[in-house]
């Protein structure tokens, strides 16, 4: 062996043990921010939850060589996304569904906050949480958390949510572009058109409803989200974690 390819393999080699007493496989804690989707699962409205949404097509117990199942959700089920799609006409006849989502908006740096209890988000608030500029992506952890709605399976009207003059607040004073909520919508209960509107208006902002943030602190994250890429869907469950 010549002494050029010897050196070679010897820095090859320096180089692997770098990345594996560096962590090549992620020394970060990952969180999974997206609630279990079952049949006890919350839905908008709803007193009795989703109920059954998975059956088995064939079954190996039944004599099928495997087991294949369908299901059947809404697109606001559980931890999802909205489509500009979600509540303008305009928008679903033009085809801004959830696959013409931003992923560089679904993805990136993120801050937690913490909503003061027994307020729903107004302007007021979010003037009190002090959200500096080139902050784009926010979730909001709120009382919703606290009482544990997600965990129930009626639906909760009195959940906490972003008034219309907090949602306009938002819009001209900062630089947010992706909004997460822990329950089934960002707004509140008799906001919910107005501030969606507000929301969703110019297509810039990306709303990510129904996060589970339990065990979340405030503070600074990565934040993935990805939707399925369903054409003509105004919104649709979606797997979101957090890096620290």
């Amino acid at each position: 062996m010549n002494k050029s390819k010897l050196q070679l393999q010897l820095c090859a080699g320096i180089f692997t043990l770098s990345i594996l007493s560096n962590g090549a496989y992620g020394s970060d804690k990952i969180f999974d921010i997206t609630h279990k989707i079952t049949s006890q699962l919350p839905t908008f409205g709803s007193q009795k939850g989703l109920g059954q949404f998975i059956w088995l097509l064939s079954s190996i117990k039944n004599g099928s060589t495997v087991n294949v199942s369908e299901f059947k959700l809404g697109t606001h089920t559980g931890t999802h996304v909205d489509a500009p799609s979600h509540f303008f006409q305009k928008y679903y006849e033009q085809g801004f569904d959830v696959s013409t989502l931003s992923l560089q908006t679904l993805n990136g740096p993120v801050l937690v906050v913490d909503v003061p209890r027994n307020k729903n988000i107004t302007a007021e608030v979010l003037k009190s949480l002090k959200i500096p500029r080139g902050v784009h992506r926010v979730l909001f952890k709120t009382l919703n958390t606290d009482r544990r709605l997600m965990h129930k399976t009626e639906f909760a009207s009195d959940f906490t949510g972003f008034k219309k003059d907090g949602a306009q607040w938002l819009v001209d004073n900062t630089d947010i572009k992706l909004v997460g909520l822990d329950y089934l919508s960002v707004s509140a209960y008799v906001d919910a058109a107005p501030t969606h509107h507000i929301f969703l208006r110019k297509r810039e902002i990306v709303l990510v409803e129904g996060l589970n943030l339990d065990d979340i602190k405030p503070g600074k994250y990565t934040v993935h989200c990805l939707p399925l890429r369903m054409v003509g869907a105004d919104g649709c469950p979606t797997r979101c974690i957090l890096i620290a």
